[in-house]
């Protein structure tokens, strides 16, 4: 009886092994595959607001040359969308 027993973990260790991908998909789904295209649009608009944010703050601190040429390029981007 103890070594059907073993015999059967065995095996279910192995097959947990092999399919640990379904498993983890299967108990853990992922959040981002479930998402809408208006989901995704406004997840991309809130990070496109907080780098624009985070842009105009560092600007407020100390003027417009406070900005690199590329944080000053990516904020003309931004803005444009």
């Amino acid at each position: 009886m103890s070594d059907l027993f073993i015999l059967i973990l065995i095996i279910v260790v192995i097959l947990g092994f092999i399919y640990r991908d379904r498993i983890r998909n299967l108990l853990f789904p992922d959040k981002q595959k479930n998402y809408t295209i208006d989901d995704r649009f406004n997840a991309d608009k809130r990070e496109r607001e907080k780098e624009i944010d985070r842009l105009l703050s560092k600007m407020g601190k100390n003027g417009i040359n406070d900005l690199s040429p590329k944080e000053r390029k990516r904020l003309d981007e931004l803005s444009k969308k």
